[in-house]
């Protein structure tokens, strides 16, 4: 597949810069690069006003920039999140018999990281890298009760129980909040409900969300409380791992 010529360009300037530990000027990004001097200072302003590069106001030479450190603060964060869950998610499948699941916030939707299938002939799987919606799964409801994220602009419907209106979501993530767990009443899709939790670090962030999956006929209305209590309880486990202490 053909490259885009003007993102290789800045990703080799990155690569260069990550090299360079006194930085580089304009001119000897140029000569690197094999371009003019003026398609390089084009490229370095671009990537300053992203973040990914810094200038040095005393010496003008540019180095790799804080967008840079956010971006791998938050991909170490992801894995070290995964490697932990682990074993939560098989305590979890343990504990319900039901498929559990961990997930983060991504482009304002939920993102399933990683998950641990039941062994039932019958269970609800997500695949890995799957994008949902936040106001209709409980994983996504836990990342708007306990993190920064405003409520989407639309709640769309996807079932008949799915929830449309932004006051009564509102007054759903209090209750979300009050008992440390949320639930997803056939509201994604029918036949199915879920449970999940919020997980939390060091700082008291919440970092993602952990639950389960399954068939309404085992994941029961009369059931679903004390899943609630199981799935709280495991992901305040995950989250004392990871440093978090609500005293």
């Amino acid at each position: 597949m053909a490259e885009i010529q003007t993102l290789a360009r800045g990703l080799k300037i990155l690569n260069l810069l990550e090299q360079a530990r006194s930085g580089l000027g304009t001119t000897e990004v140029a000569k690197e690069m094999a371009i003019d001097k003026s398609s390089a200072s084009r490229l370095l302003h671009t990537l300053a006003n992203y973040g990914f590069v810094a200038q040095d106001e005393d010496s003008s030479r540019y180095q790799l920039g804080p967008r840079l450190l956010t971006l791998g603060q938050r991909v170490l964060g992801r894995i070290s999140l995964r490697d932990h869950a682990r074993p939560y998610l098989y305590q979890l499948v343990d504990a319900t018999g039901e498929c559990a699941h961990l997930a983060i916030l991504a482009q304002r939707q939920v993102l399933y990281i990683d998950q641990a299938e039941s062994s039932a002939a019958l269970r609800v799987e997500s695949e890995i890298g799957t994008l949902s919606p936040l106001h209709c799964t409980a994983l996504g409801k836990v990342l708007l009760a306990f993190g920064e994220c405003a409520l989407p602009e639309a709640l769309l419907p996807f079932t008949q129980r799915t929830i449309t209106a932004p006051a009564i979501l509102g007054a759903q993530l209090v209750q979300i909040r009050q008992r440390g767990y949320a639930i997803d009443d056939e509201e994604y899709n029918y036949g199915v409900r879920c449970v999940a939790a919020p997980v939390q670090d060091h700082r008291g962030m919440t970092v993602g969300a952990i639950g389960i999956s399954g068939p309404a006929g085992r994941v029961t209305l009369e059931r679903i409380d004390d899943f609630g209590l199981i799935v709280r309880r495991v992901a305040a486990g995950l989250s004392g791992k990871l440093g978090y202490s609500d005293g």
